[in-house]
């Protein structure tokens, strides 16, 4: 993870001082980690940020004296650097952290809260992951980055079992696993297709509370109905479903019926939703009924699974280097052999229409 040697410059920017604490012993546990400094508001920071410049910077929203999507919005015009959103995502906050992902924000990842140890743990890890991934989506190589922890598969979530699947029918369900800057690629995925495309489910990696609002977001712009997924709802054809952030999501059949299950556990591949449950699910209920399509993100979740639905007779579709803002999810998955054509972001919707008419 390291370039030259050095380690990933971070600066802190929030108005609590115990956030500021939390989050240096946080990123300090890492060993790909530096905290070059904390600040109270955006003030202060940029006047730290003239003495040594950061190579990520966290950001809240609400600060006195300046507020995040307006600093935000500074650093993007003036001297563009990768920026990762902490917030409580409390009130109004989501719609103010779709404007963030407007302005460039890479990441979007919940403040830690007090809590027992477990939540804590999966917040470090939440958050180192966020802060590296912002470090990546930068124009340099990516390299693949250190474990905190050993990755849970999705078996802590179902086994895999391609026996429930159906035989080839003329209908096709896609299911879709995307991360960092995933929130754009499917917003240009969406909007060209048409309104009778297959049903559809999505995991976007994304913190509880701020899916919603980018589910509703994506049906403004697309011809079909995009929402965040509730437990039990049908896959239908001109339906997109979201995955609730901090939930997985599993795709089922009941008879010729296809639905969603949506459900708590631990991370997967260090997420919650993982694009590996989904993957498997598709693998054991969908089988040759499926299309899968892995998009841009850090790290490797849905490789795995990516192949599990080849095997099951599936066919996969990976974003290719040149549209991906970080060649990782989708690289990974190619390595398996479990994909059978990679193709740029703005074909991906024709060839799913291809293939589907």
């Amino acid at each position: 993870m390291m370039i030259k040697n050095k380690k990933i410059k971070v600066l802190i920017v929030d108005d609590s001082a115990v956030v500021r604490q939390t989050l240096s012993e946080i990123f300090s546990s890492d060993k790909d980690i530096e905290v070059i400094g904390t600040a109270q508001d955006p003030i202060v920071a940029a006047q730290k940020m003239s003495v040594q410049a950061p190579d990520v910077i966290t950001l809240d929203i609400e600060m006195p004296r300046m507020d995040g999507l307006t600093f935000l919005r500074k650093i993007m015009h003036q001297h563009p650097l990768p920026v990762v959103i902490c917030s409580s995502l409390v009130g109004n906050g989501t719609e103010t952290l779709a404007k963030a992902i407007e302005y460039g924000a890479i990441e979007i990842v919940a403040k830690p809260q007090q809590g027992t140890a477990v939540f804590l743990q999966e917040a470090r890890i939440i958050l180192c992951d966020a802060i590296k991934a912002a470090f990546l989506a930068k124009p340099v190589k990516l390299r693949k980055s250190n474990q905190i922890r050993p990755k849970l598969n999705a078996d802590a979530m179902l086994k895999k079992n391609s026996s429930y699947a159906m035989a080839k029918t003329t209908e096709t369900i896609v299911v879709v696993g995307a991360s960092t800057g995933g929130t754009e690629a499917l917003a240009v995925f969406l909007s060209a297709l048409p309104i009778n495309s297959p049903g559809m489910v999505i995991v976007q990696h994304m913190p509880e509370g701020f899916t919603k609002t980018f589910a509703e977001r994506l049906n403004g712009l697309s011809a079909v109905t995009v929402k965040e997924a509730c437990n039990g709802d049908s896959i239908l054809r001109g339906h997109v479903l979201l995955a609730p952030g901090n939930k997985h999501i599993i795709c089922k059949r009941s008879g010729s019926r296809y639905y969603v299950e949506v459900q708590s556990g631990p991370l997967v591949s260090r997420h919650r939703p993982s694009v590996d449950v989904l993957f498997r699910s598709a693998a054991n209920y969908i089988g040759k009924n499926a299309v899968g399509i892995i998009m841009t993100g850090m790290g490797d979740d849905g490789a795995k699974g990516m192949k599990e639905m080849s095997d099951a007779g599936a066919y996969t579709i990976a974003q290719d280097e040149a549209s991906c803002v970080v060649f990782g999810m989708s690289n990974e998955a190619i390595k398996t052999g479990g994909v059978n054509k990679v193709l740029p972001l703005e074909k991906i919707a024709q060839e799913i229409f291809t293939r589907t008419k």
